[in-house]
């Protein structure tokens, strides 16, 4: 861990250097970073795609909730920040 907790009025947005791209040949969201890839999920894009660094963590639990309505606010948020928090420790995301 770096010491940057994540809190729900954190504004998450990637590191320099780290680009989110659509890998065509293999029909996927990427996260790609100097001499890494990191592949995302459809729920990991759906954060990340949020994460641009103007919405706060509440803003973008708030918008997927809107987009997952079967699941409940509570999960939304333990998912979010759950996944920015390990993107931070990894130092592909900052706040």
């Amino acid at each position: 861990m770096n010491g940057q907790a994540v809190e729900i009025i954190s504004v998450p947005g990637l590191s320099p250097h780290m680009r989110l791209r659509y890998d065509k040949a293999r029909c996927q969201w990427t996260i790609q970073a100097p001499e890494r890839s990191f592949v995302l999920d459809e729920i990991s894009y759906a954060i990340v795609s949020r994460c641009d660094g103007t919405a706060d963590l509440n803003a973008i639990i708030a918008e997927l909730a809107t987009v997952f309505p079967d699941a409940s606010v509570a999960t939304i948020a333990k998912d979010v920040t759950a996944l920015v928090q390990g993107l931070i420790d990894k130092g592909v995301m900052t706040t």
